[in-house]
């Protein structure tokens, strides 16, 4: 939108220009105003980031909260969602491995899966494997309303122990608003 002076003064001198009076339009935040109408795409608009540090363990096949959990609200429906992960996990003991996967509300946007598991070593023996899932998603939600992305993981021959935040160490979760 044009900025356009209005008023009795219409010279050339712009010193001393009221914008709250005598300006109309949408200014940027940084001269003053409240704020773009539109943006050009690929530009961040927002970042949200959370952590946690409390361990969970999984000893079931049945795919249960990680805890590592963050909110975000786009601004407009055409904007995507970057969601970067770095998660703490490990197994101990027993032929098994973990899986992670990702949501957004209710829908899986990805993940660790079969074929794609971490910390599989095979044999049974009482090793300890620390290891860990890290990786980044483009989503498309097209949707303006509050966005819960999370994680989830399981023990997937339900035999040793499946930890996330192992020993209370740190997992991430960052999601970024690109505007489309």
């Amino acid at each position: 939108m044009a900025i356009t002076r209005i008023g009795p003064n219409n010279s050339t001198n712009i010193s001393g220009i009221n914008l709250t009076s005598q300006v109309t339009g949408t200014l940027p935040t940084g001269n003053g105003g409240t704020g773009a109408t539109s943006f050009s795409p690929g530009k961040v608009l927002q970042v949200v980031h959370a952590h946690t540090a409390t361990q969970a363990t999984s000893n079931s096949t049945t795919y249960a909260d990680t805890g590592l959990t963050a909110t975000i609200t786009p601004s407009a429906t055409s904007s995507k969602i970057l969601v970067l992960i770095d998660q703490s996990v490990g197994k101990q003991g027993a032929d098994t491995w973990g899986n992670i996967r990702v949501y957004r509300d209710s829908t899986e946007i990805g993940g660790a899966i079969g074929g794609r598991s971490i910390g599989y070593t095979g044999g049974s023996g009482n090793n300890y494997v620390g290891t860990g899932f890290s990786n980044s998603f483009l989503d498309t939600p097209s949707s303006t309303s509050a966005l819960v992305y999370k994680t989830q993981f399981n023990n997937n021959q339900a035999s040793g122990t499946v930890r996330v935040q192992v020993d209370s160490g740190q997992s991430y979760i960052c999601l970024m608003e690109i505007a489309g």
